[in-house]
């Protein structure tokens, strides 16, 4: 499947019941051969409007931080979610959401190869990394899984909402631009 077919697929989803809400599905966004794929719970209500992942104020604080690292999400990296349609309210996604919403996901990963997965948040990282894993306790730290790394980070929208993880956050993406020069190819290339 390529990338056209594969949104094209995902947009007309109806595989769980959070796609009778949506305004928009929310895809993904970026670079089509990234080696960083970063990856969040699921659209709020920004998101779901515009149709694009972390575009509301977590999204602005996410670019910041991408900028920060010689990152862009139009250039050189890639940013999804575990659910492509917004939870209502923002709440968490359910895991038969996260399970019926997962192939989507491991398709854009089968398709893009990434070297590092940075996941944003407890339900990403708990999701990708492993079902216990804490982020105030174990972000930053790269978990190396059948010769990808993973990182888990505070979410964009918790540092809004925390300030003072702020410092830790970026201490995470200072780590993964060291990361990204030890081992992708072409993310820093012109």
């Amino acid at each position: 499947m390529d990338w056209q077919t594969l949104q094209t697929e995902c947009t007309a989803c109806t595989r769980c019941e959070l796609c009778t809400g949506r305004t928009n599905v929310v895809f993904g966004q970026g670079a089509t051969d990234a080696e960083v794929l970063f990856v969040g719970e699921g659209p709020g209500q920004s998101e779901d409007e515009q149709g694009l992942p972390f575009v509301g104020r977590s999204g602005q604080l996410l670019d910041k931080y991408l900028f920060a690292i010689d990152l862009d999400r139009k250039k050189n990296c890639y940013i999804a979610n575990i659910v492509k349609c917004r939870p209502p309210q923002n709440r968490d996604p359910l895991p038969a959401e996260s399970e019926a919403c997962m192939p989507w996901l491991r398709e854009q990963f089968r398709l893009l190869q990434p070297r590092i997965v940075v996941c944003l948040g407890r339900v990403a990282a708990q999701r990708m990394i492993r079902p216990d894993f804490s982020v105030t306790k174990e972000h930053g730290q790269f978990v190396e899984k059948n010769g990808v790394l993973f990182m888990g980070t505070f979410h964009p929208a918790a540092l809004l909402r925390s300030p003072r993880n702020k410092p830790d956050a970026f201490a995470d993406f200072a780590a993964l631009r060291e990361k990204i020069g030890e081992v992708c190819q072409h993310t820093y290339k012109e």
